[in-house]
């Protein structure tokens, strides 16, 4: 007998955790699970890879609105009402659109859709959430001890970081509680990163003399793409020649090219949009950087680890655990101070570089798809 799982996402757009979905369920037996992806807006570029023995459900169809044109509003207006009432009366949802099927088990694959899971008419079914980003530090959700607490409802809370494990141990008032926290390092696939690597790319000219920083990721405001930038002209003016890449889109996009020109580096700094396939660029350019005020796992820095770059990251949840404490990179303070610092230190002294290039050749990151994939599959076996 297959168990049933209903998987709820917001879409498939170009995420960390989007992709990490896609990648675990590509990976999965088909005879094994009967799986329901419901998408809250069925959009995104990771639609295409869901295996076709998945069955999808959404609420909304369509791209993701980023702007406020007139145009946009009405259908936009449409979206959050329709959405709150399917939310505030779940019912109506698992009646008319999920055909009142019954589950066992529910799974949140983003720590945003955890009240409607919780709020399931589905009483029997089990209660999963994966959680991918630092609750204490996103910019939508002030996640106080209270709200991290409403976790709890759920029977296997999965985290991705020791630091996001420790956060949530350290609300555990009983020891049942305590036993639903399980650290699951993303499902990555090393292979797919090498291979799609060797692609050619020819959106970027990288024959100019000048190192290239390469920043991959949505573009929006956790990422710390306008630190990069200010840090960036600040080096240009004292004299440190270097350019800057960024590969990614998101609702901030506009903003982060705004500043770009204000802060007069066009020349020197691109913002190459979403492409979908980074890894040419990460390969080619001098140095990996991430800027980022916050993170879960950053996944990027994992794929900057198996192409064997020269790493700065911010000091955010998982660059430690990741870099081995500074051994595969350079952590900086989480600042624009620090970020300055560390461009600064690899611009100015090859020998750090070639140190870490030393380090990373023969290293094989400890986190394995194969291992990623059963453990998770054991959780929902076991439930």
């Amino acid at each position: 007998m297959k168990k049933k799982i209903l998987i709820r996402i917001g879409s498939l757009r170009h995420g960390g955790a989007e992709k990490v979905l896609t990648t675990f369920l590509k990976n999965l037996p088909s005879d094994k699970y009967e799986i329901d992806l419901l998408l809250n807006l069925y959009s995104g570029k990771y639609l295409s890879e869901i295996p076709d023995w998945i069955n999808f459900y959404y609420l909304n169809k369509g791209e993701m609105i980023t702007t406020n044109r007139p145009q946009d509003i009405p259908q936009k207006a449409f979206r959050v009402i329709y959405q709150k009432l399917l939310k505030t009366f779940p019912q109506l949802l698992y009646k008319f659109i999920l055909k009142g099927k019954k589950y066992d088990i529910e799974f949140a694959a983003i720590h945003g859709l955890r009240d409607d899971i919780l709020n399931s008419p589905d009483k029997s079914s089990k209660k999963i959430v994966w959680i991918h980003n630092d609750l204490r530090k996103t910019e939508f959700h002030d996640y106080t001890d209270e709200e991290i607490r409403k976790f709890f409802g759920f029977d296997k809370i999965m985290v991705i970081s020791e630091q996001i494990q420790q956060d949530f141990e350290n609300q555990v008032q009983t020891e049942d509680e305590k036993s639903r926290i399980v650290r699951i390092y993303n499902p990555l696939d090393t292979q797919e990163i090498l291979d799609k690597a060797e692609l050619t790319q020819n959106q970027y000219d990288f024959s100019k003399e000048e190192p290239v920083f390469v920043s991959v990721g949505t573009v929006f405001p956790q990422k710390g793409f306008d630190r990069l930038l200010k840090v960036h002209k600040k080096l240009l003016d004292e004299g440190f020649k270097h350019r800057i890449l960024i590969v990614g889109d998101g609702y901030d996009f506009e903003n982060v090219k705004q500043l770009k020109s204000e802060l007069a580096v066009d020349k020197t700094a691109t913002m190459l949009g979403f492409t979908d396939n980074p890894y040419p660029y990460f390969k080619a350019a001098d140095f990996f950087i991430l800027s980022s005020r916050y993170e879960g796992f950053p996944t990027v820095l994992y794929e900057a680890i198996v192409l064997k770059k020269t790493i700065v990251a911010t000091d955010v949840s998982g660059v430690r655990e990741m870099l081995n404490d500074g051994e595969l990179g350079l952590i900086v303070e989480n600042s624009e101070e620090g970020i300055y610092e560390g461009m600064k230190q690899v611009l100015t002294n090859p020998e750090i570089s070639n140190s870490y290039q030393k380090k990373l050749e023969n290293y094989n990151p400890p986190f394995n798809l194969e291992n990623s994939v059963r453990k998770i599959q054991e959780i929902w076996d076991e439930l």
